[in-house]
């Protein structure tokens, strides 16, 4: 069949055979899922919105109930008013909105009271089939309740008959200890196996295919090392600013909100050796082995930049980073970051793994972009740019291989040109699933293959946290760019020294469809 012609219901008919194809599913299982902050920002934009789509697309089992719980007075019409307009309901799908709504019930109570998690749990048990029902706890929180709220589920609100499940939002701490601290803490209330801590880049499609890329083709097996690869970035890239939201982005910055953790992830993915099976704990221990083969990154391969306020441009733009006042005064925390890692063993010794990410940047972007070493004994008169295998992350999914072709007419004259797989040109009117919708199936399917465990938690903070102390405790000032640019000049005088080479001669050609 024609993927072109796949309607929604048939992409979502495949997903559910594969998920319940071995019946590992348990379809028929009674489930329960409790947002504890379901007031929050992240509840009514996100896991509402995504339950709903799951519901709604029959992903969900049969008897699936939902129970929000936080400490304000609301009620599920409350809920239902705050998530409609995240939820992209469609004409015609009011009917089933009301039957999601339905299943959903609300309880009001306080995190550090456990006589509100003994009704939560005596709530629990009334709805159909709660008795031996499977419960999945989202922890839709600020981390510093972790601590009470997990202690009173694991004492009031677990189910004996059925799989519990506990799903952790980032930030997993600040730095090594503390993030040590939360996992023992996490252990000792409940199994590895129970713990899911989410970071939604791993559920994106791009992300997911970079298992598919690397060890499903023959071609790449030769080339992906450093006989081949001259560098490897991975970029992070946002056109806004914080947006009145400093105060709390100024506690943690940039590399502990994207790069310790989605850049690294991704890094981990590009650079592991082929795992002996695609059983969770297999891709998992690939991981581990690269992030331990990484020192910790050292301040000479770090450029730090804070944005400032574009005189010439205009609305939000005008606006720096210490301008908005939810920051605070002389704030030396950066919201850009371009670092340097090496992943010290056979296949990538010497190859630097350049890692960008930024907030006030001149476009929004996430890409993972390998770049190969020059093609030796070079025969034409003009030298060849680099080869380069570029996999676009967001937005417009994508994976293009810039190379040289001939460029048509009488002279023998290369041209820089890309093979090029658009999923929207190539895989028309498929819709792809949000990266939480594919999360939260996982955790009801007991599949933690992109969910971080406890040892890669463990060393991705290994390689990040003498930075930071050293960024706070010496108050390193970042370099001032420019809200729209590309970054401070120093991020690309940095990775020029470590071997990636810009070119600025290709241009993208769009296709001819017709």
């Amino acid at each position: 069949m024609n993927v072109g012609l796949f309607s929604r219901s048939e992409v979502f008919g495949q997903l559910r055979r594969e998920l319940y194809g071995c019946n590992q599913f348990h379809r028929s299982d009674a489930h329960i899922f409790i947002v504890l902050g379901a007031s929050g920002d992240l509840a009514k934009k996100k896991i509402y919105p995504t339950l709903w789509w799951l519901f709604r697309d029959q992903l969900l089992p049969e008897k699936t109930y939902f129970v929000g719980f936080a400490r304000s007075k609301l009620t599920v019409t409350d809920i239902k008013t705050a998530s409609l307009p995240h939820m992209k309901v469609a004409d015609g799908e009011s009917e089933l909105l009301s039957e999601f709504f339905s299943k959903n019930s609300y309880l009001s109570g306080k995190y550090d009271d456990e006589e509100s998690f003994t009704q939560l749990n005596a709530h629990l048990y009334s709805l159909p089939g709660g008795g031996d029902a499977n419960r999945i706890f989202y922890l839709a929180l600020p981390p510093s309740i972790y601590h009470q709220v997990t202690k009173n589920i694991r004492a009031h609100c677990i189910c004996p008959r059925g799989l519990n499940r506990v799903i952790v939002e980032k930030p997993f701490g600040r730095d090594l200890q503390s993030s040590q601290e939360l996992s023992a803490h996490l252990s000792s209330l409940f199994s590895e196996e129970q713990i899911y801590r989410i970071d939604h880049y791993l559920g994106k499609e791009m992300v997911q295919n970079l298992m598919v890329l690397r060890f499903g083709n023959r071609i790449f097996g030769p080339i992906w090392n450093r006989n081949s690869v001259a560098c490897v970035v991975l970029t992070f890239k946002e056109p806004f600013g914080t947006q009145g939201r400093g105060g709390y982005f100024d506690d943690f910055g940039i590399i502990r909100d994207v790069m310790q953790n989605h850049l690294l992830q991704i890094l981990s993915l590009v650079a592991m050796e082929k795992p002996a099976s695609t059983n969770s704990d297999d891709i998992r221990d690939e991981k581990v082995k690269v992030l331990k083969c990484i020192a910790p990154v050292a301040l000479s391969d770090v450029v730090l930049g804070q944005y400032v306020g574009d005189p010439e441009g205009e609305g939000p733009s005008t606006v720096g980073y210490l301008d908005d006042p939810t920051v605070p005064k002389g704030s030396c925390t950066p919201t850009f970051a371009t670092a340097v890692l090496y992943v010290q063993n056979e296949r990538w010794g010497g190859v630097p793994f350049i890692l960008r990410c930024g907030k006030a940047l001149n476009e929004r972007k996430a890409e993972v972009r390998l770049q190969f070493t020059d093609v030796p004994g070079n025969i034409f008169t003009e030298r060849c740019p680099r080869n380069e295998l570029v996999v676009r992350v967001q937005p417009n999914e994508a994976i293009y291989l810039k190379m040289m072709t001939k460029k048509p007419g009488a002279f023998l004259c290369p041209e820089e040109t890309e093979l090029d797989l658009t999923y929207r040109s190539r895989y028309k009117d498929v819709k792809l699933p949000d990266a939480y919708e594919r999360l939260i199936l996982d955790v009801f399917c007991g599949n933690q293959m992109h969910f971080v465990r406890s040892d890669e938690l463990k060393e991705a903070w290994r390689i990040f946290t003498p930075l930071l102390h050293h960024i706070e405790r010496e108050k390193t000032p970042p370099v001032p760019y420019t809200y729209g640019s590309r970054g401070p000049n120093e991020a690309d005088e940095l990775v020029k020294r470590v071997g990636f080479r810009y070119e600025g001669t290709y241009k993208w050609v769009k296709p001819n469809t017709t």
